[in-house]
């Protein structure tokens, strides 16, 4: 077995053989958990290490001394993350068995056993091929068996907070490695929310009638919250939300647009760890979703003109906000027919029916208002406007004259409720926190999260992020040399985390960055500027004729990459990284002092950026162009540090999150 697949199902094939030699096992004895005669002679064992992958994470540079020691797990510790990693050879949670020397569990739907005698692993049965195989020392195990719980080393606390944060520092990391994974998000979980983008456009004046319809500070105040907010798991959550449910600048219409998506942003942020179904509820009434995708004014049929409801809401709602094309199962797979074909979540009469539940809603604009408030009160229902016939639509139906309010909350409900919810929903933000293709096993983990916290609640997104990111999957350094691992970082996200990693500032206050979507002059992406619906990218995207379609792998983010953005980002962030930009200042002060050593410079900058995973040849050219520049002057010492920023952003080791 490859060690670059050890954490991936086999193939139903090799399942089958697994089940005939379970069979044979059981002929044999040890069939109902006895230990095997096989499994008494230690000594006859054959090294099989790589099986479950001990001690084989890639040695990366970090800017780190050696790595603090290791605790040894305990032998139930070793055999619960044995069943956690390894589902597909040890399914369900077994009790420890004891039999002299061992201490071991034993899984009859598949016939493999795994087991601890005097400090050392073993497996037997099909996991093994037959044979009684060593995997390591019980010592080998400790940073896989608490990769999920402690950061050992700078790196690995970086390479969380890449995923989890939108750029940190070296006191970020500190709090990591202080404070261990779980207390850590426990303290982000309960930080107080930032200010709202709706309070920072308000002391800036843009609530003033001559800003109505000019969209003042709409750019300004996104990236100003992104770079400077304190609650940054918050709003990088947020931001991942964003790019599903999505609302976009061009499909607002006046007046104060501007404050349509302050108040979209202030509601994806307070939404980001609380329930989905509320969430859903907020984004379905709110007025910038009205307005993007046609709910508000939505009205009912009139047979005498021929009109029908709006469908376009009742659509996107289903395809991108909750439960997608193909039923799937907990896993994020496609569910199959008897036929073996997937299953179609919904029809057009699915998307009718749904569409007269979600008429008469409209804004809650009194007349002679004036000013911006109605931009973050819900919709209010007109009842008058909203359609009065039954509607029939995933399974459930809403009877003839039901109250509007009644018949959204039974359309919610029954959408929030749905199975697809938790794959769809969560392999998505795997995609945007993590890796663009995780493996179905993780997806039903995080899918598991969702369906419930541990408390019986269903669509905790907390406990949802906290799957995402204490994973194994996620949290393993096996998975730094295997190549269908991680994801393209996004353009604006390579630039927020230069921002708050370095620090910058606004020189005038008003953060005039702008609109960052040109390619060709900028970063190609700006947030809340989403050409449509379908996000910057999709989830599934595949570039054409390459070798990841090849491998049956999708890139989302490279749908915004070619020759032109490629070019755009790197002229993009010369000026920014060389502190070219007119207002926006980056804080070089600690990359100063170090601009003297090129070589710590450079491991410096790698483990704020890419959490020190510079391969050696690309560490090696970095610091060559870097000791290229005489630091004898404060000039040359200031032209170091932004070569060393730029070339790191530049390298593929830090486009490629891992």
């Amino acid at each position: 077995m490859d060690e670059s697949t050890t954490l991936e199902a086999p193939a139903p094939q090799a399942l089958a053989a697994w089940g005939l030699a379970a069979a044979a096992l059981a002929g044999c004895g040890g069939g109902e958990g006895d230990l095997p005669e096989a499994m008494k002679d230690t000594a006859a064992a054959l090294p099989m290490r790589h099986v479950l992958a001990a001690g084989s994470a890639r040695e990366v540079p970090q800017a780190v001394a050696a790595v603090a020691t290791v605790p040894v797990p305990t032998v139930t510790e070793l055999l619960d993350w044995a069943e956690r990693v390894y589902t597909v050879y040890f399914p369900g949670h077994q009790a420890n068995l004891v039999s002299a020397p061992y201490t071991y569990r034993y899984y009859a739907q598949t016939g493999n056993y795994v087991g601890v005698a005097d400090g050392r692993v073993y497996i037997y049965g099909p996991v093994s091929g037959g044979p009684l195989g060593d995997v390591g020392a019980l010592a080998d195990y400790g940073t896989l068996v608490y990769a999920s719980t402690t950061a050992f080393t700078d790196a690995q606390a970086a390479r969380f907070l890449g995923q989890a944060t939108l750029g940190y520092g070296l006191a970020d990391i500190a709090a990591v490695r202080s404070l261990g994974y779980g207390a850590w998000l426990d303290q982000e979980f309960s930080r107080p929310i930032s200010q709202s983008n709706w309070d920072w456009l308000v002391s800036k004046g843009f609530d003033s009638e001559e800003f109505r319809n000019a969209a003042g500070g709409v750019d300004a105040v996104i990236w100003q919250r992104l770079i400077t907010a304190p609650d940054g798991l918050r709003q990088r959550v947020a931001l991942a939300l964003s790019e599903i449910l999505v609302v976009g600048f061009d499909g607002i219409n006046n007046p104060f647009k501007n404050f349509r998506l302050a108040a979209w942003w202030d509601l994806l942020v307070a939404g980001a760890f609380g329930s989905f179904r509320t969430l859903l509820e907020q984004v379905t009434l709110s007025v910038a979703m009205g307005n993007y995708l046609n709910m508000a004014g939505n009205q009912k049929e009139n047979p005498a003109t021929g009109r029908l409801p709006d469908e376009n809401y009742a659509r996107e709602v289903m395809q991108l906000f909750t439960i997608g094309l193909l039923e799937l199962n907990p896993d994020g797979t496609p569910r199959l027919d008897a036929s073996g074909q997937p299953i179609e979540t919904y029809t057009q009469d699915t998307v009718s029916q749904l569409s007269r539940v979600l008429t008469g809603w409209n804004f809650d604009y009194p007349r002679g208002e004036l000013g911006p408030a109605f931009a973050r009160r819900p919709m209010v229902l007109n009842a008058a406007l909203h359609s009065t016939l039954s509607a029939t639509f995933l399974g459930v139906t809403v009877p003839a004259n039901t109250p509007g309010a009644a018949a959204l909350k039974t359309a919610l409900d029954t959408l929030a409720a749905h199975p697809n919810v938790g794959p769809f929903i969560g392999r998505q933000l795997i995609q945007r926190l993590v890796t663009s293709n995780p493996s179905p096993g993780y997806v039903s983990r995080v899918s598991a999260a969702f369906a419930n916290n541990g408390r019986g609640v269903r669509g905790d997104l907390a406990a949802v992020v906290r799957a995402v990111l204490l994973d194994d999957e996620a949290r393993t350094e096996l998975r730094l040399t295997d190549p269908t691992w991680g994801k393209q970082r996004e353009p604006m996200l390579r630039f927020i985390q230069w921002a708050r990693t370095f620090k910058a500032t606004s020189l005038s206050g008003d953060w005039s960055i702008g609109n960052t979507s040109d390619a060709s002059r900028s970063l190609g992406q700006s947030p809340l500027r989403s050409p449509s619906v379908f996000n910057y990218f999709r989830p599934g995207y595949v570039p054409a004729g390459s070798p990841i379609g090849t491998a049956a792998l999708v890139a989302p983010e490279f749908q915004l990459t070619n020759e032109t953005s490629v070019a755009g980002y790197l002229n993009t962030m010369q000026t920014y990284v060389g502190a070219g930009n007119r207002d926006i200042r980056p804080d070089y002060t600690a990359q100063l002092a170090l601009a003297a050593d090129a070589a710590a410079l450079v491991d410096h900058v790698s483990l704020l950026l890419s959490a020190g995973q510079l391969g050696p040849a690309s560490r090696t050219t970095i610091v060559d162009a870097v000791s290229g520049i005489a630091a004898t002057t404060d000039a040359g010492k200031a032209n170091r540090v932004y070569a060393a920023v730029l070339l790191v952003m530049a390298s593929l080791e830090y486009l490629v999150q891992k």
